[in-house]
């Protein structure tokens, strides 16, 4: 097992600076060797800010750098499977943020060059690495909600499309919208608390409805509001909904980033014949059951934890023993077959079957 592992950033936004970064500094296995972005100017902020490393702006210039030992890839979507390959054939790790890629057959590639190069390869489904998550999988695991065969998932928002008109509304770029932006989250929490569960069949709609007239949306906020860009372009979702088949529980969601109903709802269901669960997301969750003739709500008291941390921090303790860990993309690669389903089954009306 290797004392130290050499990483490099590549991407240096809001993801990179709020969770990846902070976590490999706080390792004291890991050193960040180099800070890569294409605006030479994020990258030297970062060395700056940080006190070490070295700013590139072109990620290709350090693949055949012997003493790296792995990257973390906090681009733009369009970018993953690029990139991350690249790192890969080149002999290094890769921790790659959601979504694995655009569509379905750059995560498949992905994978296989994962395989063939024998490198780890984690995505960013940081919902793995969360105490609650981990709590209600345990109870599942356990029998206490007995068969769990229906989950119910709800990421939706009023009007909050982030940066109308940039890369996150672009499909070339981003490969959708709510669903591949929120949405990722969720179904994988879900496919990582019941077991990961191969689909059977999906049914969906995908919805680009609010934000089509980019002149004239009104919203209350907009996350990355500073890449909006009003004569770009409006492509992908901005609301879905769907209808999972597994070979576990089935699956239904709803989700948005917009919809003219001001009431956020942002939880999961787990549906079971001897209890269920709410889990508020990003927080805690409820309980119920049956005991002694009496119906029961519990709520946990337990510690939370920074989820993204962990996430990274076990991918560096996994490059240094060269294992993989739950974020494997052999795992989270099951939300991508479901996500392009969806997708497919809403341009073609019909459901898809696996």
């Amino acid at each position: 097992m290797k004392d130290t592992i050499r990483v490099a950033v590549i991407g240096c936004g809001n993801i990179a600076n709020s969770a990846h970064i902070p976590a490999y500094i706080a390792s004291p296995h890991a050193e960040i060797k180099y800070f890569c972005d294409i605006i030479e100017e994020k990258a030297v902020a970062c060395v700056e800010k940080y006190g070490c490393g070295t700013a590139v702006t072109d990620y290709r210039t350090i693949l055949d750098d012997p003493e790296l030992d792995a990257v973390s890839v906090c681009t733009h979507n369009d970018m993953h499977s690029v990139i991350a390959i690249d790192f890969m054939r080149h002999g290094k790790d890769v921790l790659c943020e959601k979504p694995a890629a655009r569509v379905l057959s750059e995560a498949v590639e992905m994978e296989r060059v994962s395989l063939e190069t024998d490198r780890i390869l984690s995505i960013g489904v940081c919902n793995r690495y969360s105490n609650a998550v981990n709590q209600i999988k345990a109870l599942i695991d356990s029998g206490a909600l007995g068969d769990v065969y229906h989950v119910y998932v709800s990421f939706r928002a009023y009007r909050s499309i982030p940066g109308i008109g940039g890369d996150f509304t672009t499909k070339a770029v981003s490969g959708g919208g709510a669903l591949i932006d929120w949405g990722v989250h969720y179904l994988d929490l879900v496919e990582y608390v019941c077991g990961d569960p191969e689909p059977i069949t999906v049914s969906g709609e995908a919805f680009c409805e609010l934000g089509r007239d980019m002149q004239n949306y009104v919203y209350t906020h907009m996350w990355s509001e500073n890449t909006k860009d009003l004569g770009g372009t409006y492509d992908v979702d901005d609301s879905v909904t769907g209808l999972i088949r597994t070979k576990g529980p089935t699956i239904t969601f709803n989700g948005a980033w917009a919809e003219n109903i001001d009431e956020p709802g942002t939880y999961i269901d787990f549906i079971g014949t001897k209890g269920g669960i709410r889990h508020e997301y990003l927080g805690g969750f409820t309980l119920y059951t049956v005991q002694n003739g009496m119906l029961c709500r519990t709520q946990p008291s337990f510690r939370s934890n920074d989820m993204h941390r962990d996430e990274v921090l076990d991918f560096a303790e996994c490059v240094r023993s060269h294992t993989r860990n739950r974020n494997d993309i052999g795992k989270a690669i099951l939300t991508s077959r479901i996500m392009q389903a969806v997708y497919d089954s809403s341009e073609a009306h019909r459901e898809i079957v696996f």
